[in-house]
C-alpha cells in the first residue's frame, strides 16, 4: 500500500443557491495500491460525504460532491505535514467546475497512459 493526497471539491450550497458562489477544497490522506486506486477511493468518498441540513433560516444547506481534480503520491509521511481545506469563491462557478472537471479528466487520461506504457 502506498500513500496518496486527493483533492476532493465540494460545491457549497444554500437554500436556493442565490448566494456567492463556494468551494470547499478539501485535501484527502488515501491509502491505495497504485494511483487509479487512490482516485477512485477518493471518489467514493467525496459521493459518501456529501450531506445536507437545514440552517437557523431552515434554508437547505448542501455539500455537493463535484470531482477529484488531483491525485498525489507521497513519498513519505512526515510530522506536522500540512493538509488543508480551503473555501473557493470563484466569480463564475460555472467556469470553476469545468475546470474541476477538465483536471479530473486529464488525471484520468494521464493514468490510463501510465498503465499502458
Amino acid at each position: 500500500m502506498h500513500w496518496f493526497v486527493a483533492k476532493v471539491v465540494y460545491q457549497i450550497i444554500c437554500g436556493n443557491g442565490n448566494h456567492t458562489p463556494q468551494f470547499d477544497e478539501q485535501l484527502r490522506l488515501i491509502s491505495a495500491v497504485t494511483k487509479k486506486d487512490a482516485c477512485e477511493k477518493a471518489r467514493e468518498i467525496g459521493m459518501q460525504e456529501q450531506y445536507a441540513f437545514k440552517n437557523q433560516q431552515q434554508e437547505l444547506v448542501q455539500w455537493k460532491f463535484i470531482n477529484v481534480p488531483e491525485v498525489y503520491t507521497l513519498d513519505q509521511l512526515t510530522d506536522g505535514m500540512e493538509l488543508y481545506s480551503r473555501i473557493e469563491e470563484p466569480g463564475d462557478p460555472n467556469s470553476y467546475i469545468a475546470w474541476l472537471q477538465m483536471k479530473s479528466a486529464q488525471l484520468q487520461g494521464q493514468q490510463y497512459f501510465e498503465l499502458n506504457v
